[in-house]
């Protein structure tokens, strides 16, 4: 499955139970875009084991932490509507054992994503509502 928003290689995960409240639709599985950071629902089966190491070397691997962090990209598209869910989902990555915002601050850096929101502006937005 390649990316609608950029053409994009994605990776494909499934959304636990425990975290579907988050995702802005009713899904069981998702994609993310490994250029542009997009987040799109998916029909297509997830792999058992998702290679969220080839999103960026800044994305957490684990799924504990990965899914969390990758539905918060999702839901930033507009922060007012999801704000609860967003802090839901910063807190559900610290509870998997990865800190959000240095995940974040590491995709900003990385050269190799081009993030379809302006994440170094939504960074600083994540920040107040984390703290």
């Amino acid at each position: 499955m390649s990316c609608p928003a950029c053409g994009g290689a994605t990776v494909r995960f499934a959304i636990p139970a425990e975290h579907r409240e988050l995702a802005p639709e009713t899904v069981e599985a998702a994609a993310i875009c490994t250029r542009c950071l997009t987040v799109e629902p998916t029909a297509d089966e997830p792999p058992a084991d998702p290679a969220f190491q080839r999103v960026s070397e800044a994305f957490p691997t684990r799924p504990a932490p990965a899914v969390p962090l990758a539905l918060c990209l999702w839901l930033c598209e507009s922060l007012a509507t999801n704000r609860r869910a967003i802090e839901a989902a910063l807190e559900a990555v610290e509870r998997g054992g990865a800190d959000p915002l240095l995940a974040i601050d590491r995709l900003i850096a990385d050269r190799s994503v081009e993030p379809a929101i302006d994440l170094e502006r939504r960074r600083h937005q994540l920040e107040d509502m984390l703290y």
